[in-house]
């Protein structure tokens, strides 16, 4: 008996297809649509946290592993292993880093290790991507990012692909320098759009279609009362929006609603928590728009609130498109797994 597995390193993974975010915008639509089909094991996620409360992971870190199964085109098994060192900037090094495993879904054996670090950026950008092409104006000009870190511009590139309409982007983050040192690299990026670094968070967020939080908030920053008729708030990780925000959406939509009680750190959890809002207060799962049983968008006044916490089979997929490439093009680095 023989077997091999392929080992995938950063580089390889972008030659491979892992940069291309309407590819990964596409294997998000599909992994949404084929987890609501049934069409997936997805057992949740692990989280082994530094310190003693969920807030002290901001500052100590944690590991997080999200096994998972994927069915349809992909039908690949692996898991996510994922670390977040919040001080690791301290070493050079950066925050997270990603190592994906690939199982083969009928003898279980791996077949593909591979970096997952920009695969992670990737999904999560184009998950916001997904929800901006559901749920913004279709005219959305002005758009907030809020939190100028690695997810700010996946979160922009997959969200001009979704709204090419977007004229002026601002960049809101508690560090100023932040702001305009990506301010400087999206205007060199995509010179057509108007870029405004800013600490002033309530004026860009009266003014935007689109307000995307990817930050490491733990107590709300954008207010409810900010939001004009038609906006999409977007909570994309931590407790960044306050209850007026949700209070207020005509829609609330989510990716995975059980994942979100699960795992317990986001706006509408806690409201859930709490009692302000019932299971059948969620409107719809990403997954449910796009096969077509609820609706997206109806109008340009309607406000929006989406929140996603993620999957593991999400990352899943974007490798397996990967590994598929990799054996048709012979690239990565051949291992003996198992030999006689």
């Amino acid at each position: 008996m023989k077997a091999d597995l392929i080992f995938l390193n950063n580089k390889a993974m972008d030659e491979l297809g892992v940069s291309d975010m309407k590819a990964v915008m596409n294997d998000v639509e599909r992994v949404y649509v084929l987890n609501r089909l049934g069409d997936v094991i997805a057992p949740g996620k692990c989280v082994m946290r530094w310190g003693k409360t969920p807030e002290d992971e901001n500052v100590y870190g944690r590991i997080n592993a999200m096994p998972g199964y994927i069915g349809g085109e992909y039908d690949m098994a692996g898991i996510k292993w994922i670390g977040s060192g919040p001080q690791n900037y301290k070493k050079g090094l950066p925050r997270a880093s990603v190592t994906m495993i690939l199982n083969d879904p009928d003898t279980k054996l791996p077949l593909c290790v591979a970096d997952g670090t920009k695969v992670s950026t990737m999904r999560t950008g184009a998950s916001g991507g997904v929800a901006v092409k559901l749920l913004a104006k279709s005219n959305a000009e002005v758009m907030t990012i809020c939190g100028a870190g690695a997810q700010a511009p996946t979160q922009l590139e997959a969200s001009l692909i979704a709204r090419p309409s977007i004229k002026k982007l601002y960049v809101y983050d508690i560090v100023l320098a932040n702001a305009e040192r990506f301010a400087n690299s999206t205007r060199e990026k995509y010179p057509n759009l108007e870029v405004i670094p800013t600490l002033d968070i309530e004026k860009a967020s009266r003014d935007s279609d689109i307000i995307d939080c990817v930050t490491l908030a733990s107590e709300p920053f954008i207010k409810g009362e900010w939001l004009k008729k038609g906006a999409l708030v977007m909570n994309m990780a931590d407790l960044e929006v306050d209850y007026e925000c949700v209070r207020r959406a005509s829609k609330i939509v989510v990716d995975y609603w059980e994942n979100i009680k699960h795992r317990m750190i986001s706006t509408v959890a806690y409201m859930w928590r709490d009692g302000l809002i019932k299971d059948s207060d969620i409107h719809a799962e990403l997954g449910e728009i796009l096969n077509g049983t609820k609706s997206p968008r109806e109008n340009d006044d309607e406000i929006i609130y989406f929140n996603a916490v993620g999957a593991g089979i999400l990352d899943i997929a974007v490798t397996a498109r990967c590994y598929k490439q990799a054996l048709k093009t012979g690239k990565g680095i051949k291992l003996p797994f198992w030999e006689e």
